[in-house]
């Protein structure tokens, strides 16, 4: 059991060696555990609202997390240290995801868009428009081509991740 944090737990997330686990909380913070001892490693603090998502990259190296505060981050997993504020969103960020090669993440936000940034600067290289309402999920295709989005409005829409451009829309639900 992973006892530490302040309130509500909402995201969970193994490392890509399976040898750590973190968590994302209402307590504003996110949280790296050893995930043989349960032994908190690190604690990322610097959000100012809930964290709403955390994923670790390919190599486990880096972490995301997405926030209600309209921010997404990107922090050293091996140290909690922070590497840089993803800035841009309008609304609460919800998900956050890497590229397959890690060269990328994608964030998902209430303010009907999904943005595509540079993981190692985070710079922002694409803006994804065309939902009507909340985009609440984001993720990149296994080859790392393609970037899929889902949302309020009934729809999921399918982009290509080096330009933008919107493929295919889904709707039916």
């Amino acid at each position: 059991t992973l006892k530490g944090h302040e309130d509500s737990v909402i995201s969970v997330v193994f490392s890509p060696d399976g040898q750590q686990l973190a968590t994302a909380s209402t307590d504003n913070t996110a949280r790296v555990w050893d995930a043989a001892t349960d032994k908190l490693l690190n604690t990322l603090k610097g959000h100012e609202d809930w964290v709403m998502s955390v994923v670790f990259s390919p190599d486990g190296k880096q972490l995301a997390t997405a926030s209600t505060d309209n921010t997404a981050r990107v922090w050293d997993a091996a140290t909690g240290n922070l590497s840089h504020t993803l800035k841009g969103h309008e609304d609460s960020v919800i998900s956050v995801v890497f590229s397959p090669n890690g060269k990328q993440l994608a964030t998902a936000s209430i303010d009907k868009t999904a943005r595509v940034w540079d993981a190692a600067t985070g710079k922002l290289l694409h803006t994804l428009k065309g939902h009507e309402d909340s985009v609440i999920s984001v993720v990149f295709s296994p080859d790392g081509k393609q970037l899929a989005t889902a949302s309020i409005d009934k729809t999921a829409r399918v982009w290509d991740a080096a330009t933008g451009k919107l493929l295919h829309t889904l709707k039916g639900h």
